[in-house]
Formats: structure tokens, sequence, C-alpha cells
């Protein structure tokens, strides 16, 4: 092995969070901890997670927020079933699709579709599809939670007001997308002051980065509702950020909008009931591929060489129709900026949530007066004409989100979901086979490592893995040794929760290398 290629010399472990009063797991962990609050004061997973999704907004802006989209599962106990709250992406009634012409060559951002003239579809303000979280989130409260949807959005108003603390962590996501941000004043004004990024000067106290106009948000939503955001000041306010900016989004794309509730997809694995989100998410590529490996046996005490191999081919085969099926394409060159966080309360209900701006910053426009940073969900979409995923308006594009909830025994089991991308699914996936095929534990599974077949004609291999299973997918497959790295993100970031069916006790833990990630125990 070519020694200039490893970039770290460590051993690096993230610790499993316990509580019988529940837990809640995030990419961040001060939003996880604003969700445990409202555990530890009664509430139920349904209200704490719309305390941590908000609370994101404010925490981890270039990977979801206001302005993003998602799919939340919901097990409720009481009726030993899986809900689904649809919020995911939707075009805009007056998009044109000829306002997006093909200018030759592939595009160098998340997916590389024929490139567009001015990559209008990937940046910019016609790159906005209608944003669905405040939304999506509202109606699971309104339905399923038991607290004032005021309350809960104290966290994220409190911490929008503090702003973020400028720790290395921000500093390298900011100057990795310099040049993005720069595109746009608005936005080069919040992210790169003085036209650079944020740094807070060795020994001194971290600076706070604020997110100008954000809080002010926050307080509208808290004061008017969810719906104030579609059909109020809210929404006026943001009408007029749109006019500013040149956006499409009209008044009727947010009148009409409203998140849905529907039914999961729902697959028997082993003795194991799996729910999935169905319909235009990584769901349905994920059925496909546990069907396949459900007719699998593996040697024992693994995973070994031979589950990795599986684990391969069935990936690869559940990518190859999901392609040709789907109209999705393959993976990317930049980041995605999606999050995933889970929770459980004391009852047993259990959350999985996947929020996204798509790319990291989304669209790279901050909405002047709201300071919401917009998504890019007009590029899901496949500028060419004539497939299942063309660019229309008032459509709902393919997109890579996989939150899952698990039951054994008409039992909740586990939550999980990742962020990554198209490698959002096979994290997802082999992580619920080590629990389930090899009976690990979380922690255990968490720190296994993985393999990437999300696509492409290689298969990424943690060089971590033992020989034996490096040369067996060596010998069947083309590979390509890949670091679990903090940046970039080659194997997704997984976070769950876990019921201990033995001793009642819940469980919770978040991505290894990510550095703001934790879970956080209620009580």
């Amino acid at each position: 092995m070519n020694p200039e290629h490893l970039v770290q010399n460590w051993t690096v472990r993230k610790p499993l969070a316990r509580s019988r009063h529940g837990v809640v797991a995030s990419q961040n962990r001060i939003a996880a901890a604003a969700g445990a609050e409202v555990l530890a004061g009664g509430g139920n997973a349904i209200d704490a997670a719309v305390a941590t999704g908000f609370a994101l907004a404010a925490v981890e802006p270039w990977n979801c927020g206001l302005g993003g989209v998602g799919f939340m599962l919901i097990y409720l106990a009481r009726e030993n079933r899986v809900q689904v709250v649809d919020f995911g992406p939707i075009s805009p009634r007056g998009l044109d699709p000829a306002d997006y012409p093909l200018a030759g060559g592939f595009s160098t951002d998340l997916f590389p579709w024929p490139r567009v003239k001015d990559d209008r579809n990937a940046h910019g303000p016609r790159s906005f599809a209608v944003p669905s979280q405040v939304d999506g989130l509202g109606l699971a409260l309104e339905r399923f939670g038991t607290r004032p949807f005021a309350e809960l959005l104290q966290p994220a108003i409190a911490l929008a007001e503090q702003g973020i603390a400028v720790d290395w962590f921000l500093t390298l996501k900011t100057a990795t997308m310099a040049r993005e941000l720069s595109r746009y004043a608005i936005t080069r004004d919040v992210w790169l002051p003085h036209g650079m990024p944020p740094v807070t000067a060795p020994g001194a106290p971290l600076e706070r980065l604020v997110l100008k106009g954000l809080a002010g948000t926050l307080r509208k939503l808290a004061s008017g509702g969810r719906r104030d955001f579609y059909e109020g000041e809210v929404a006026r306010t943001l009408l007029q950020d749109m006019a500013t900016v040149g956006g499409i989004i009209g008044a009727e794309d947010l009148a009409r909008y409203t998140a849905r509730l529907v039914a999961p997809l729902e697959v028997d694995y082993r003795g194991a009931r799996i729910a999935l989100a169905g319909g235009l998410t990584a769901g349905p590529t994920l059925a496909h591929a546990l069907r396949a490996l459900g007719g699998m046996t593996f040697q024992a005490g693994g995973p070994h060489a031979d589950a990795f191999v599986a684990y391969a081919r069935v990936l690869r085969d559940a990518y190859a129709e999901r392609l040709q099926t789907m109209g999705d394409t393959s993976d990317a060159r930049d980041p995605s900026s999606t999050t995933h966080f889970n929770v459980a309360d004391r009852d047993g209900n259990m959350v999985a949530v996947t929020q996204t701006l798509l790319s990291v910053f989304g669209s790279k426009v901050v909405l002047p007066r709201t300071g919401i940073l917009m998504n890019n969900g007009i590029m899901w979409f496949d500028p060419r004409p004539g497939s299942t995923n063309s660019l229309a308006p008032d459509k709902r594009p393919l997109t890579n989100m996989c939150p899952v909830i698990v039951r054994r025994g008409d039992r909740p089991w586990f939550a999980i979901g990742a962020s990554g991308g198209r490698k959002i699914m096979p994290a997802v996936f082999q992580i619920a086979s080590f629990l389930i095929d090899h009976g690990m534990s979380l922690e255990e599974a968490f720190h296994q490592p993985r393999i990437d077949a999300s696509g492409g004609d290689t298969v990424g291999v943690d060089p971590r893995l033992p020989e034996a299973t490096r040369k067996a997918l060596a010998a069947n497959y083309p590979v390509n040794e890949t670091e679990l790295v903090v940046y970039p993100t080659h194997f997704a970031c997984p976070s769950a929760v876990l019921r201990d069916t033995a001793g009642g006790e819940f469980q919770g833990i978040t991505d290894v290398l990510s550095p703001w990630s934790g879970a956080v125990a209620a009580g």
C-alpha cells in the first residue's frame, strides 16, 4: 500500500449513551441535548424530535434548516404501528424546464448530470424546491406530539440568538465551500466575514457566528404556528425575499404546500419487521437489497469475508435496478448536506428523521430578511427531458433519504438513518445486518468497518477490514481502499437508537468520525 494515501494514524471511538428514560442521537450533540431535555421534562419522542429538528437549523445550518426538506418515521407504541411523515421536495409551480438549457459537459456538484447553463439547477435562486421542513415537523407534532409548538421552538431560538461556536470544524466546513459561498453577496456577508472563513484565534474564547434574521424568523413561527411559514407573516417575508433574490417560488407554492402522512413500506427480514419510507426515497432500494440478502447464509461469528462479498453483490444489484427503473444517477464529487437523527422515549415510541438541503449549504443563497439558507432541491431532477425523474413543475424528485425503524416480536428494536447522499443506504443496510444477522451490539456495529457499493465500477473498502476480507472483495470486484476520515465523508454518517430488549434500556450512538455528533440520554 502506498503510504502517502494514508491520512490518519489513530483509533477513534464514539461513546454510547444509555438511559431508561429515552435517548436522542444526532449529528449535532447540542441539538440532541435540546431533544433530550424535552424527554426529561416529560415530552414524548415526537416532541423531542421537533425540538431537535428546529435546533439543528441553528447549529448545523449547512445540512438542514427552515429552507430544507425531509422524511420522518414514527413508531407509535400504543398502536404498534409506524407512520411516515413525508415532507419531501417538490418543484415550484412556476418552474419552466426551458429555463434550464443544457450547456455541454457535466456538472461538478453532487450528481454528474449534464451541465445546465450557469449551473442554475445546482445553486442560486432557480435551484430552490419548496421548503417543507417546517410543515413536516409541525404536522408530526400536531398529530402525535404532546407539547405546544411554541415551547419546542425555544431551544432553537436561544441557539440562534447565541450563534454558532467558531471551532475548527466550522472553519473546515466553510473553508471547503468558500468559493461557492462567495458567489452571492448576502451569503458571503454571513459565512465569509471579511472575505475569509471564520476562525477563532488560538487560545482565544470561541467566537460566535450569528445567522442574522434566523432568530427573528423562529420567534415569528413560535408565535404564528407552522402554517405562518406558508400563509402568514413569515410567508409574506419569504415572498419578499424571493422577489429580492430572483426565486421562482410563489405564494401559491407556499399556501398549497402540506406535508403528508403516508403508510410505510415494510419488509420482513429474519424475524425483524423493517419499516421504510417508500416512494421516491432509498427505501425501495433498501427493501430490494434486504430481500436478496435474506436468502443467504453467513459464517458464524462474523461479519467475515463472505458477508462483505454478499453485501457488495446485493448492493450493486440493488443500485443497478434503482438506476434503471427510478431515474437516479451515479454519485457525486461534492458532499451532500443531509442530517439524520433518532429519538426513543420511555414509552417505547421511536422516531427516525432525515432532513436535508441536498448539497452542503444547499443553494448557497441566504434569504436576506428571514436568514434562511435555502435548499437546492431542483438538482435532484434529471435536466434531460424524457425520463421519469426529468425536470417539471409541481413534481417530486427521487431522493436518497433512508430513515428506518425496526421491530422484533411486536416491540420496537432500533431506529437508524444516515446522511451522505448515495452512501446512505449502504451504511444503513450494513449496520442493520450487523445487528440482525451477526448479533452485534449497537456499539460494536457502529465501530465495525464497512464497505461502500453505491453505484459505479468500484467498491470502496475501509482498509481496517481484515486482510482476508479485502482480498475476497478484490477477487470479485474492482476495489478502492478508502479511509474513514473526518472529511470527506466516504462511508456516510449514520446514527441510531436501540431498545435493549433484555433490560429495557435505551441506547444511542452516532457516526464515529463526525466531531459534532453525539447521543444524549434523557435523565
